[in-house]
Formats: structure tokens, C-alpha cells, sequence
């Protein structure tokens, strides 16, 4: 794990706290309707109506402005030559005048247009120059145009109650489907998101657990041929950001079947029995689409053990988690859905959750070593263009600890660093500067230090370097920073040769003694110390603590674990009990406190003898502000100080 030691600023930069939807089958996955959609649409429609009479009323208006004239003034214009077309439509005479104007006239009832303009003197010669044209219109027409005014009203009025009868009923429908599903579907079909094993590096122990499940889902007759039952539910363990969730993805890209996936706390509403109804709703989809993989997300949030709350048996909680059982257990042996499910914290699930016939089979998920690191990488660096001096196992070298979302997060920074800069590729500058900035945060330049404070977060840091160096069995020192970083004024990181998964007794006190040689090398240089050491007492004694009361490191108490547990009262409110007596508590106090002063006097000793080494590179990293591993061992070997092995000679790692 890469060790890293930073001076605190009193400022705290809070960090910031991120589906597609689908239906299909029943499953209601539609967004949640907004508090005030009702009477949204209220207003919607409201709006619109207003919007059509006002349409409507500059229609009537536009009619309004054909000049409409008398049978004597439409004989005048004929005598005149001003007329060049009529056209009649029923009594309705609509009159196109030589320049182009359009005058309304009506014709008698008992006449026709001829009979009546004769009557009124005009001659057939007259008649012959005008263009007369009769439009007939049904009376299924003319009825409508009769009834327009008054049918668009009501229509309207009509479609108006109808929109917000359909509103109400939806409003009161989704009442009724809170005990619907919320699952997301990924269809086998849509390669956009399908993940196999060939997309997840590393954790070959796990993958090879999980094969035997798509197996099973590809071809099931030869495991029932022989009798064997597959497991109903396969718990995936490991910390955050070690790939649970994409490993199950794999298993179903890998298998080619759905894949419904949920969190945990999705199943529980405010409102009773939601939680039960919408387990039932899910097992229900997914039993119809066999074969398909059920995945719950932070199964803790529904699987807690049961009886540590007020609610007893009737808690909202624990009828869901009861229901998850029972459908479990219910399913058919020669079923073809397998439930996976992935936690943080399996160490407060329910005890009947992991019986036989439920999540009987649990996988690890360590995080990547080396190796793996390696391999996810270079997963995540596809369509990445990089630089020649690239090295991406030098990357994993300096990544010990990272989990595949901290790989992914690096590369993806180093990216952006070298766009930032407007370069086309990424070099290794890029992905070095990535691992500190996934580690301790971005670099705050425009954090002004004064001169006083500087020297002070320098001298505090070739304290921790120094003092690692010093140390037969501290990690090596990479690299040593007075640039802040998220919340560090400063830091040093440490990373060990070789990944280690034991760690010794003389392992810990040394390092112990790293993370208190910035506080004495204030105490010594400056004669005070400053709360930039605060972060660093804490984890000096956690870890003295640690070595007495759950690793048995004490020489005087023994090899005797002496760790608190917690009793749960209350929801939300715990009390934490010791297992021991108050004498025994104050023996572990005076047993940490002993191996902390014992750690003080060797590194004050160490710091007093080699003082004018630390003062000439605290003077130098002042002056340069970063210094990388080969040139902080320049600097040792200029003071006669033998740096530790040299691993090997790291690209690109200086500007």
C-alpha cells in the first residue's frame, strides 16, 4: 500500500457526492412523476386553449376585412369594366376586381347570378367578359361550415376534460405501482453495454469461481445429468471500487442472458410492504426470462441482521429482506436464475442470507496486485493515444493499493492534464502527475505560503524522508512535495519494494517512527511545533494502538486481542463496550504510550546526528519545491548517506 505523509492546512475541502431507464415487461421504469406535474398540466392546457381563441379570433378578425358590398355596387363595377371574376358558392358572391381586391356580395335566393345582373341592365356582352365560376359544396359541407363556430368550442372544451381525466388517472395509477420493479435491463442483445471476462483484468480467482455459473446458464443439462444443483446466490465481496459490479456484468455478457440489475436500497419506499411487492415483481420478470442474472447492489442496505431494531418483525426493512428469502428459497431447482449480489460489509449481513440454498457461495475481491494493475492499465488506455516514453508497468509499480476504479480514474486524469496543456498524446509526465492528483487531490498553486511556512512544511517533510531513509525496514521514499495537494500543505510517498500481504512487528514501529519525524524535526529545528503534524499523530497512535490490542504486538499484555465491539441499542444510536476491565484499558494506554515515546528518542537521535543533511536538502527542496526519488538520493549521497536499494531507474518522472 503506498504510504504518503502530509503537512494539514486548517482549511477542509469537501469532496463532491451519479442510469438509462428501460421497460420492459411489467418492470416500471419510467422517472418519477414531479410533485407539481398536475397542475403543471393544468396550466399546459389553460395556455393552450387561450392560445387557439386567440387564433381562432384573429381568423374571424382577417374575415372581417373583405369588404362586403350590394348588388347595385357589383353592377356598377361590371358597367366599369373593374370586374375580373366571380366566383359563387351558394348565395355567396366573392368578386375579383382588376386590381386584384376581393369584394363579398350575396345574390338573390329566387334567381340565379345571370337572371338578377340582367335585371339590373346588364348586357350578355358585359357577362361574356367576366369569368363566372360556381362552386358547389355538399350539404355535409355546408352544414359543417354552418356548425364550425360552434362545434370547435365544444370539441375543445371536451378534448380539455378529457386530457385532465387522463392526468388524474395516471396521478392515481402511480400510487399503484410503487410495488412495481425498478430494475435496470440490459439486454443480451445490445453490445453498446455488454462486458465479458475479456474487459475485467486481474482477479483470476474470482473469474475462474464465476465461470462455473455461466457454464451452468449456457448449459445446465450436464451439471443436472449428474445431480449437481448450482448455486441460487453468489455473494461478491471486496472493497470499493474492486470491480463487483463489473464482474457481475461480465457474467452475464459472458453467459448472454438478461441482466436486471438494482441496488439495495431501492426496494424500500415510505410506504409498507413496497419493499416485499417489488421483490416479488422483480423474481417474477426475471423467472419469465430465464435464464437471467438478478444483481443487487449494496445488499447491506436491505440484508442487515434482523432483530436490531424497534420495528421488529413489522420494519419496512426486514419484510423486504424476508421476502428476498422466501424467494429465494422458493425457486426451482432446476431454475435458471441466479441472484449475485455485491457488499462492502459482509460482515453485518443476516445469517440467513448466507445458509446454504441462498448466497452459499461468496467470492473475494482483492484488490489488483502488480501484475494485474498492469493489465488494467492497459484495458483503460484503449483509444488513449500515448507518447513514446510511456511505461505503464513503471505506472503500476507506483500504484500499490489502487483498485480498478483509482486505475481508471488515473488514466482518464492524465488524459485530461494533456488536453489542458492542448498536447495530442498522454506521456508519462501526464500519468505521474495522475497518480498524486487520484491520491492527495489537485494541485492548489494559487494557495499563497509565506516564506515562514514554507521552510516549516520543508524542514516537516525531509523530517518523514530522512527518517524513512534512516529506517531499516521504512518503505523507500519516491518522492517528497511542498506543492499542496487537496487538503496536504505538503507530502512525502513512500512505496514499498515488493507488495506485501504480512507485515512484522519492527515493520510497524519503524513506521511509526516515519510518521513522527516531521513533528520532531519541528519540535528540534524550530523549537515549536504546528498543527500541520495533526494528521500524523493520529495515524501513529491508531497504528500503536492497533500492534496492542488486535495484532497482540505487546510484549508486556501478550498475544491477546483486546478489540471493542458494538451493541446496538437504538437505530442510529450505538454505544461501544470493552471487552475488558478498566485496569486492562489503562495498561494498553500505557503500552501505546510507551511505544510512541520509545519511537520518539530513536528518530530524535537519528535526526540529531544527521542534522546538517536535513538541512541542507530541506533547504533544497524549498528552492525546487518537488523532489523525485533519483535526486533526493543525490542528495543523500552528497551528505554520505547510503540510499536504500535502488529498484530500477524510473522514466519520466522529472519535467
Amino acid at each position: 500500500m503506498a504510504k504518503k505523509h502530509n503537512t494539514k492546512n486548517n482549511n477542509k475541502k469537501s469532496s463532491p457526492i451519479k442510469l438509462k431507464n428501460k421497460s420492459f415487461l411489467g418492470l416500471n421504469l419510467s422517472k418519477k412523476p414531479t410533485k407539481f406535474g398536475f397542475l403543471k398540466n393544468i396550466f399546459n392546457t389553460i395556455i393552450i386553449f387561450l392560445l387557439i381563441l386567440i387564433a381562432y379570433s384573429m381568423i374571424q378578425e382577417g374575415n372581417k376585412e373583405i369588404e362586403e358590398i350590394s348588388i347595385s355596387e357589383l353592377v356598377s363595377g361590371i358597367t366599369a369594366g373593374e370586374v375580373q371574376s366571380i366566383e359563387i358558392e351558394g348565395e355567396k358572391l366573392s368578386v375579383l376586381y382588376i386590381d386584384e381586391t376581393i369584394k363579398e356580395a350575396k345574390k338573390e335566393t329566387e334567381s340565379s347570378l345571370s337572371e338578377s345582373l340582367i335585371n339590373y341592365g346588364i348586357t350578355p356582352e358585359q357577362l361574356n367578359t367576366i369569368n363566372i365560376v360556381v362552386k358547389k359544396e355538399s350539404g355535409l359541407q355546408f352544414m359543417l361550415l354552418m356548425l364550425a363556430p360552434f362545434l370547435i368550442p365544444v370539441l375543445f372544451i371536451f378534448i380539455f376534460f378529457w386530457y385532465i381525466s387522463r392526468q388524474v388517472k395516471g396521478s392515481s395509477m402511480q400510487a399503484f405501482s410503487f410495488g412495481s420493479s425498478k430494475a435496470r435491463l440490459t439486454d443480451p442483445k445490445d453490445t453498446k453495454q455488454k462486458v465479458t471476462f475479456k474487459d475485467v483484468a486481474g482477479v483470476k480467482e474470482a473469474k475462474e469461481e464465476l465461470s462455473e455459473i455461466v457454464d451452468f446458464l449456457k448449459s445446465p443439462k450436464k451439471f443436472l445429468d449428474i445431480g449437481a444443483e448450482i448455486p441460487k446466490g453468489v455473494l461478491l465481496m471486496g472493497a470499493p471500487g474492486t470491480g463487483k459490479t463489473l464482474l457481475a456484468r461480465a457474467v452475464a455478457g459472458e453467459a448472454n442472458v438478461p441482466f436486471f440489475s438494482i441496488s439495495g436500497s431501492e426496494f424500500v419506499e415510505m410506504f409498507v410492504g413496497v419493499g416485499a411487492s417489488r421483490v416479488r415483481d422483480l423474481f417474477g420478470v426475471a423467472k419469465k426470462m430465464a435464464p437471467s442474472i438478478i444483481f443487487i447492489d449494496e445488499i447491506d442496505a436491505v440484508g442487515r441482521a434482523r432483530g436490531v431494531g424497534t420495528g421488529g418483525g413489522n420494519d419496512e426493512r426486514e419484510q423486504t429482506l424476508n421476502q428476498i428469502l422466501v424467494e429465494m428459497d422458493g425457486f426451482d431447482p432446476n431454475g435458471k436464475v441466479i441472484v449475485l449480489a455485491a457488499t462492502n460489509r459482509p460482515d453485518v449481513l443476516d445469517p440467513a442470507l448466507l445458509r446454504p440454498g441462498r448466497f452459499d457461495r461468496r467470492v473475494m475481491i482483492d484488490a489488483p496486485d502488480r501484475k494485474d494493475r498492469e493489465a488494467i492499465l492497459k484495458i483503460h488506455s484503449k483509444k488513449k493515444p500515448f507518447a513514446e516514453d510511456v511505461n505503464l508497468e513503471t505506472i503500476a509499480e507506483r500504484t500499490p493499493g489502487f483498485s480498478g476504479a483509482d486505475l481508471q480514474s488515473l488514466m482518464n486524469e492524465g488524459a485530461i492534464l494533456a488536453a489542458r496543456e492542448s498536447r495530442k498524446k498522454i506521456s508519462q509526465f501526464d500519468l505521474v502527475r495522475s497518480i498524486e492528483k487520484v491520491m492527495l487531490g489537485p494541485e492548489r498553486r494559487s494557495h499563497i505560503m509565506t516564506d515562514e511556512e514554507k521552510k516549516i512544511i520543508a524542514y516537516h517533510e525531509i523530517g518523514h524522508a530522512l527518517t524513512a531513509t534512516l529506517l531499516p525496514y521504512a518503505d523507500p521514499v519516491h518522492k517528497i512535495s511542498v506543492v499542496s495537494r487537496g487538503r496536504a500543505a505538503g507530502y512525502t510517498i513512500k512505496l514499498p519494494d515488493e507488495e506485501k500481504s504480512l507485515y512484522s512487528k519492527k515493520y510497524f514501529l519503524d513506521d511509526i517512527g516515519v510518521s513522527l519525524g516531521g513533528y520532531l524535526t519541528e519540535k528540534m529545528i524550530f523549537g515549536d511545533v504546528t498543527t500541520g503534524a495533526s494528521n500524523d499523530l493520529q495515524v501513529a497512535s491508531a497504528l500503536a494502538r492497533n500492534m496492542v490490542t488486535k495484532y497482540g504486538m505487546s510484549e508486556k499484555l501478550g498475544p491477546i486481542a483486546y478489540e471493542k465491539s458494538s451493541k446496538l441499542l437504538l437505530p442510529n444510536y450505538g454505544t461501544e463496550s470493552n471487552n475488558y476491565s478498566e485496569e486492562t484499558a489503562k495498561e494498553i494506554d500505557n503500552e501505546v504510550e510507551e511505544i510512541i515515546k520509545g519511537e520518539m528518542l530513536k528518530v530524535q537521535k537519528i535526526l540529531e546526528e544527521h542534522k546538517g543533511a536535513l538541512k541542507m536538502i530541506s533547504e533544497k527542496l524549498m528552492e525546487v519545491e518537488t523532489l523525485e526519488r533519483n535526486e533526493y538520493e543525490k542528495l543523500l549521497i552528497l551528505n554520505g548517506i547510503e540510499p536504500k536499494d535502488f529498484i530500477k531507474p524510473s522514466m519520466g518522472l522529472s519535467k
